[in-house]
């Protein structure tokens, strides 16, 4: 198969991640935290190396602000229903994933308001001084993605948070499109929360997550339950990561996402972003060529695109297109709406979605020869 789904989850994973997670589960899958047997000491110390090589990677000094989630979604909500009060209103882009979308308009429930925010393609000023009119007195939180995940569109999230600060508002990205491409250094950041999904640019398994806390305003917790700290109190801990970790935590996936930020240490982030970047300029200049093709982005470059590319052939349905791809080509590409409806609605595909190919460090040139070559046979 050519995998190019990789905006959904990354394929195959590298042999180290595979390698490290199938150990833990072979040789250390004790309850990290929950006792002092030599095998919960092993695997305890296993997450906090996991948490240690996460901060590091994105430029954090206090590993316990790593908090592990069951995914990008978990940690989204987690800020987002842990900040915002009855009064507040919220600033988000118009390229927000569900996850963002959906637990905000939950809130309007509740008293909560929020703004869509219009970007503008490849015009990061105009894009910026976009959210500086949206800001309102009651704006509380900003939660914005660094990439869209349908049509690779970034955003200045550095100086959109930046600017949020000027107003004291509170900042959260969501990273789950960039966070293994994109550089973050939280050490010299005005981002107060980063959202990452492990299992898609980091190259952990699925089920793996994190909440990175740069700020001293904390959140209310999401969910409580056992900590194994503290267990004579019928609250909460207040100390975190403990605060937001409740009930057992996903050892093997967080010992394997570990091993996937060590892989793309390795390679290098810039380096798989370059390689991975080339791979949507090849399909944009040949699929341009393509009359029946429908691209919806000018062409990809690396200031202002993630590797991240969307198209449709005139005539047909996305959904049809990518079972054909898939039936007759044995190329996995993702079709439909892309859980993004605002960014559909942006581009005005609502009613077709569109047919999204994300490649990864695995990618090769022939694998997308191969995709065109399978598009212009569609007839």
């Amino acid at each position: 198969m050519i995998y190019l789904d990789n905006g959904a989850t990354t394929f195959p994973k590298p042999q180290n991640v595979t390698r490290t997670t199938l150990s833990a589960l072979k040789y250390y899958s004790a309850n990290a935290g929950r006792g002092g047997h030599r095998l919960a000491m092993k695997a305890a110390e296993i997450v906090y190396n996991a948490r240690s090589n996460i901060a590091s990677f994105f430029g954090m000094d206090d590993p316990s602000r790593v908090v592990f989630t069951l995914n990008c979604t978990t940690a989204l909500n987690t800020v987002i229903k842990g900040i915002v009060k009855s009064g507040d209103h919220i600033l988000i882009s118009e390229y927000e994933h569900n996850a963002v979308l959906r637990p905000i308009e939950k809130l309007t429930r509740s008293g909560i308001s929020y703004s869509v925010v219009p970007v503008y393609e490849g015009d990061n000023d105009r894009t910026l001084n976009s959210f500086r009119e949206n800001i309102k007195q009651n704006t509380k939180l900003l939660v914005c993605t660094c990439a869209s995940n349908v049509f690779g569109i970034r955003l200045p999230v550095e100086r959109i948070c930046a600017l949020c600060h000027q107003y004291g508002i509170i900042t959260c990205v969501d990273a789950a499109q960039g966070a293994g491409l994109i550089p973050f250094d939280l050490s010299d950041s005005s981002i107060d929360y980063l959202c990452i999904a492990g299992h898609k640019g980091l190259y952990g398994p699925m089920g793996t997550g994190a909440m990175l806390i740069n700020t001293d305003i904390l959140p209310d917790s999401l969910t409580e339950g056992g900590t194994g700290s503290n267990s004579a109190q019928y609250n909460q801990p207040e100390i975190i990561p403990d605060r937001f970790e409740s009930g057992t935590c996903n050892f093997p996936g967080i010992a394997g996402l570990s091993a996937g930020i060590d892989f793309v240490r390795n390679r290098g982030a810039l380096n798989i972003y370059k390689n991975e970047i080339r791979h949507i300029q090849n399909l944009y200049e040949l699929l341009s060529g393509d009359n029946r093709v429908i691209l919806y982005t000018d062409y990809p470059d690396m200031d202002h695109y993630a590797p991240v590319l969307s198209f449709n052939i005139k005539g047909f349905d996305s959904e049809a297109v990518s079972e054909i791809l898939s039936s007759r080509y044995d190329i996995a590409t993702r079709a439909g709406l892309h859980c993004a409806p605002l960014a559909h609605k942006a581009k005005n595909t609502l009613e077709i979605g569109t047919v999204r190919v994300v490649p990864s460090a695995f990618t090769t040139q022939n694998d997308i020869n191969r995709l065109v070559s399978a598009v212009k046979n569609i007839k």
